[in-house]
């Protein structure tokens, strides 16, 4: 079990490697450089400070050169200066950015998890009753649903015509005014849009995975055997069935790390939420070259760690997993 995760780790190495490659080769062929954006709307800029301004941020030199002194920066967890007119260093605009997005969608990700896996469960398990019919029209409404309308609507009526919920930001204006409890619970309402809109169709997904993957379980003949014994039905599905039916659950689980700022850029943009999300679409937008690198990275290292976790969860979960990996070593 060791040499393989040694295996993975050192494997992780060449594919991040690669991706930043991509990334940046891409990223710099796009149309379009922070200095054009800068400048082209300013008719007193002169064709020197234009010069300076490519130099500064490294736009003169080729591209595999202008790579290789951003991998030697990286090495040593220099991410740059950002482009915008701050001029902040990335990694203090990230680690400032960050926490309210890893709080938001942990949230998110603990109640879609939380839920998903129980309403599975008695959805497979009640095969074509009142529930499994509800949460199967529930699943196709998720689905097909876009996320930034059904935004769109609740806040229109919880913000706007009812006027119970904020739609914007993460504090009121007069919220340094307020006690500790009134803080806390305006923080709480602002909160519940996002969290609501991120639970929606994460819960629409995984809830009809975990459907699908119990109800091929219990058909197994050790089901039935188990069930031909006399064990009671709750013993056969939570202790036989539910740990062979989380397995395929576990890569879901895994794979979804990197939604923690994939998915938060479209509800961080919305309800202005100043998030990692929201940073990394401003990013985008100004050209903001080490910025959107930096959160590529972090992108692809959540990926690689996702996949990581689901296949030890698989070992933790399934007993002849961990016996042949300990095996092989």
């Amino acid at each position: 079990m060791t040499a393989y995760l040694v295996r993975r780790v050192l494997l992780m190495i060449p594919t991040l490697l690669f991706i930043t490659v991509v990334s940046f080769v891409v990223m710099r062929l796009a149309p379009g450089d922070p200095v054009q954006l800068q400048t082209e709307l300013n008719p007193r800029v002169s064709a020197e400070a234009r010069e300076r301004l490519i130099a500064y941020h490294g736009l003169d030199k080729p591209i595999h050169v202008a790579y290789f002194i951003w991998l030697r920066n990286v090495l040593t967890l220099d991410f740059g200066r950002s482009s915008a007119p701050d001029g902040r260093p990335v990694i203090e605009k990230i680690a400032e950015r960050l926490p309210i997005t890893l709080f938001i969608n942990v949230i998110s990700f603990v109640l879609v998890l939380g839920l998903a896996v129980p309403i599975g469960i008695l959805s497979a398990t009640r095969q074509g009753s009142w529930l499994d019919r509800l949460t199967t029209l529930y699943v196709f409404v998720g689905y097909a649903m876009p996320s930034f309308w059904l935004a769109l609507l609740l806040m229109i009526l919880f913000g706007v015509r009812l006027g119970w919920l904020p739609i914007s930001g993460l504090h009121s204006l007069d919220a340094y005014r307020m006690g500790p409890f009134e803080y806390w619970l305006d923080f709480g309402k602002h909160l519940v849009l996002p969290v609501f809109i991120g639970v929606f169709g994460g819960l629409a997904g995984l809830s009809r995975y975990a459907r699908s993957s119990m109800l091929e379980v219990i058909r197994q003949d050790y089901v039935r055997v188990a069930r031909a014994k006399g064990l009671p039905e709750t013993r056969v599905i939570y202790r036989h069935a539910l740990r062979n039916a989380l397995l395929p659950l576990l890569t879901i689980f895994g794979l979804s790390i990197p939604g923690f700022i994939g998915g938060s850029v479209i509800i961080e943009s919305i309800f202005a939420i100043p998030g990692l999300g929201q940073l990394f679409y401003q990013s985008v937008l100004s050209r903001d070259y080490n910025l959107v690198m930096a959160s590529l990275v972090i992108g692809a290292v959540l990926t690689m760690v996702g996949n990581l976790l689901a296949d030890l969860s698989y070992a933790v979960a399934n007993p002849q997993i961990r016996l042949g990996a300990k095996g092989g070593d």
